[in-house]
């Protein structure tokens, strides 16, 4: 049940029960338990546009957190069995072990396009004997629940205690290049790999860590997750950025992180109509021209002017311009600072599940370390 009273109705799938949050949808064709599992989607119910979902079952291998952090799911059509060799337990099942509550059997092509004409909005996810009561109960619950707007979730979802990840343990011969610390806003598990498999030893921070802890780690630069939430609530992150900027570490941000390093230079942020989530979405590179096949997750953007370059706000932080746009909307879609060593995007590069054509980032990043690292010499 939608809050606007829209309703839709099938069969339960994984736990019963009742699902608040936020619907959205996800326009990937592949990688649901990636989905899932990405905290960038905690507190919201997501409707997969791919009509057949649970085809290949879930792994251990997959999953790219600790657990499924979507509130509630959405499919249509949803696989009878799997059929994988590196499956280990259906989609159904997982979702009830975790007390996911779904639901199948769904237009979710109607959903879709409902909620892409009006907005993500407030929803719920009813059955068992939750689903019997009244519908005017059910859209009570539905409206009574917090919106996305002003919920600040990355410490909910971040890690408790710090962690490393080692080059070694990824494929990389020799002694690491380089050492990241990196804030866990909702990290997902790929990225600290990525960066492994290029030499870069990663101590993976909570999201309430400060710049001592960075310090002492003796950082050659700093990366900020993805993360789900309202980036206008992320003030201690925003303080943190602009101490790392000011001391001239290296900082590269992805999704929330992108947004918080638009906070950090003075610029705004505003929520999405409907958002971007999916794997297939087509970004453009200002800087090369060259058209990017990109993942996505967020309800979130920057409000920076894409006539750059531009004076950031906080103007100590010099020049700033928008460096890749959505070419589906315009949103801003990547910063990039001309007068200290940072750069973010709005995407994930890490891509999993979806494609590699944003891996340069990574390699970008560590040539960023690099040239820091050369200009210290002298």
């Amino acid at each position: 049940m939608l809050e606007d009273g829209r309703t839709f109705r099938g069969r339960s799938y994984g736990a019963q029960g009742t699902a608040l949050g936020e619907a959205v949808f996800a326009t990937g064709m592949t990688g649901y338990q990636e989905t899932i599992t990405d905290p960038s989607y905690a507190r919201q119910l997501v409707v997969q546009t791919a009509p057949h979902i649970g085809n290949t079952g879930v792994n251990t291998d997959d999953a790219e957190s600790r657990r499924i952090w979507v509130a509630g799911y959405i499919v249509r059509d949803a696989a009878r069995r799997p059929s994988n060799w590196r499956s280990e337990r259906t989609l159904d099942e997982e979702l009830s072990v975790q007390g996911v509550v779904g639901i199948s059997g769904v237009d979710t092509r109607a959903v879709t396009r409902h909620l892409r004409e009006r907005g993500a909005m407030k929803a719920g996810i009813f059955s068992g004997a939750d689903a019997a009561r009244p519908d005017s109960e059910l859209l009570a619950d539905v409206l009574a629940q917090e919106s996305m707007a002003g919920a600040r979730l990355a410490e909910e979802v971040s890690v408790d205690a710090a962690y490393v990840i080692e080059p070694k343990d990824h494929g990389w011969e020799g002694e690491p290049r380089f050492t990241v610390a990196a804030l866990d806003l909702g990290i997902k598990s790929m990225t600290p790999v990525r960066f492994a498999e290029r030499g870069v030893r990663v101590h993976v921070l909570p999201a309430t860590a400060a710049l001592a802890d960075i310090t002492a780690l003796d950082a050659d630069g700093v990366f900020m997750s993805n993360g789900p939430g309202d980036p206008a609530t992320a003030d201690v992150q925003v303080d943190l950025l602009r101490d790392v900027l000011d001391t001239g570490i290296p900082f590269f941000g992805i999704c929330f992180g992108n947004q918080i390093l638009g906070r950090a230079l003075g610029f705004g942020t505003y929520k999405l109509r409907y958002g971007h989530r999916g794997i297939n979405q087509p970004v453009l590179d200002r800087r090369t021209g060259k058209v990017e096949i990109t993942s996505q997750n967020h309800g979130f953007a920057v409000d920076a002017p894409l006539d750059g370059p531009v004076t950031a706000p906080v103007s100590r932080f010099g020049r700033v311009e928008v460096s890749h746009v959505s070419l589906n909307d315009d949103v801003v879609e990547g910063l990039a600072c001309l007068d200290i060593p940072a750069f973010s995007v709005q995407y994930h590069p890490e891509a999993a599940a979806g494609p590699h054509d944003s891996a340069y980032l990574f390699d970008r990043f560590v040539d960023l370390m690099a040239a820091s690292k050369i200009k210290e010499s002298h």
